[in-house]
């Protein structure tokens, strides 16, 4: 294991230049001290974790100190924002500090979210607060626990650095990693600003770094889309499995790589509702939850049109229309592995979209039901979870099919299907009021309640005793919190 003075870096995405970022120095925090770190993410940089609690890892992490070899740079990008094009955006409180590579030969980009203002916080002051810092940390570790590619968050470091949102609140910085940073906004302003030479170079970048195995195919640029487009296919659909609203689809929080990217008013759904909307701000519901299957495509077909220079727009359109086929493959196959089913029939889709509208209309919770489901039997199951639903005859119909299906699919035993369903349905989600009440005792000084939280979601599928509390259904304003893209 590493001490912080013996990561290694290579600095790619400095080296293209002044044209994709600006060098800023991060603006230290007062006081800064360790919230929460993960040792999963620590791991990646091969660090050993009793690092965390030593004062220089809050001191780097917090921006009173840097290494040599780093090269802390604020990226320029632009974006469609609520389906309308930002010419320019920007890290407006963030910075990449440079890129370590691990002694598996992995690149991880250590980016600092909350780092002060930059070229590109427009009217904003280039911090980040507790309650958002806490919520990316939780949400970056919780998904990849899921099996949900996403970014991931080495830690939080609190201050008593004063910011100003709809209250007075305090400053916090999140250290986040991925193997790139790069974004669908980065080809989007360098197409709309007419830069062709910068574009070229940015291509060949994320081609050559990210994308290397579609240099042997015959169009390498049209292979990547490909990739990309299937990524993001695979992406949605764990989303829409398991409940994920992001909240702001934007282009430019968009990730090159297919991941989940830019941690902002997310939720995971509790009662099932596919209209739910988890940012406040979002009053069309453009990014309501089932409208992220259609905007993750619009999303690619703005990627699309910023790649026209280098792909023909037909074999543009060839490659966008894998979207929705994927993602509909992709999601039936988590769905009926969520029911427990390890066979494929015509009518499974119908099954599963029957059971959606019941849980709908009765507001059932959408994690415990499937979770449940699992405990026993499926006989005894369905009887049990029976009395969630107001159609019961609805219910008992699908009921009837389910348990017709489960014989057909196979003969196995109760402890191999608890086995294989307890596998794929979590027991705990970051649910809003459970991040909440981290918040809340953190805000008052008290962090044990975020690392607590953060290592009951590090295991979301194992039964963790004497932590019954995180697997319950959320209490009525648990339920109606609003969230917004403040932060």
């Amino acid at each position: 294991m590493k001490a912080l003075d013996e990561l290694t870096f290579d600095n790619r995405f400095a080296r293209l230049g002044d044209a994709f970022s600006t060098h800023v120095l991060p603006e230290p925090l007062d006081a800064p001290r360790l919230v929460v770190a993960s040792e999963a993410a620590m791991a990646l940089l091969d660090l050993d974790p009793a690092v965390a609690e030593t004062p220089v890892f809050a001191e780097l992490f917090g921006g009173h100190k840097l290494w040599a070899e780093a090269e802390p740079r604020a990226m320029v990008y632009s974006g469609h924002q609520f389906g309308g094009y930002t010419p320019q955006l920007g890290d407006g409180r963030g910075l990449l500090l440079g890129e370590v590579y691990n002694e598996a030969g992995e690149h991880w980009d250590l980016h600092l979210k909350g780092a002060g203002m930059t070229p590109y916080s427009r009217m904003g002051d280039g911090r980040a607060v507790l309650r958002s810092s806490i919520r990316e940390f939780l949400a970056s570790e919780a998904l990849h626990a899921l099996g949900i590619p996403s970014s991931r968050a080495l830690c939080v470091i609190g201050s008593d650095t004063p910011v100003w949102r709809e209250k007075q609140e305090r400053g916090a910085m999140v250290l986040r990693m991925a193997h790139s940073h790069i974004r669908f906004g980065h080809f989007e302003y360098f197409y709309y600003t007419k830069k062709p030479e910068q574009q070229a170079l940015l291509a060949e970048h994320v081609l050559n770094l990210h994308y290397p195995e579609c240099r042997e195919q015959p169009e390498p640029y049209l292979a990547m889309f490909r990739e990309i487009v299937e990524r993001n296919a695979e992406l949605i659909a764990k989303w829409q499995a398991y409940g994920f609203c992001h909240g702001v689809m934007n282009t430019d929080n968009m990730s090159i790589l297919g991941i989940t990217f830019d941690f902002g008013p997310f939720a995971f759904l509790d009662d099932f509702d596919a209209h739910f909307i988890c940012n406040h701000s979002d009053h069309e519901g453009r990014y309501s939850f089932s409208n992220q299957v259609p905007i993750g495509q619009w999303n690619l077909s703005a990627l699309a049109q910023a790649l026209t220079p280098f792909i023909s727009v037909d074999a543009l359109k060839e490659a966008l229309g894998l979207y929705l086929p994927l993602y509909q493959a992709n999601y039936l196959d988590l769905m009926r592995r969520r029911l427990g089913l390890t066979t494929a029939e015509d009518d499974d889709q119908h099954l599963v979209e029957r059971l959606l509208k019941l849980m709908q209309n009765s507001g059932v919770d959408y994690t415990l039901f499937f979770r449940r489901l699992g405990d026993e039997s499926a006989a005894l199951a369905v009887a049990r979870l029976r009395d969630d639903f107001v159609d019961l005859a609805g219910f008992d119909a699908w009921a009837e099919q389910y348990k017709a299906r489960v014989v057909r699919d196979g003969d196995y035993s109760e402890e191999q299907r608890r086995a294989r369903m307890h596998a794929v349905n979590p027991l705990y989600i970051l649910r809003n009021y459970l991040a909440q009440n981290a918040i809340a005792a953190a805000e008052s000084g008290d962090y044990s309640e975020v690392r607590r939280l953060h290592e009951v979601l590090s295991r979301p599928f194992e039964e963790q005793a004497g932590m019954e509390q995180y697997a319950q259904r959320p209490p009525d304003w648990g339920k109606h919190l609003e969230i917004s893209c403040s932060s």
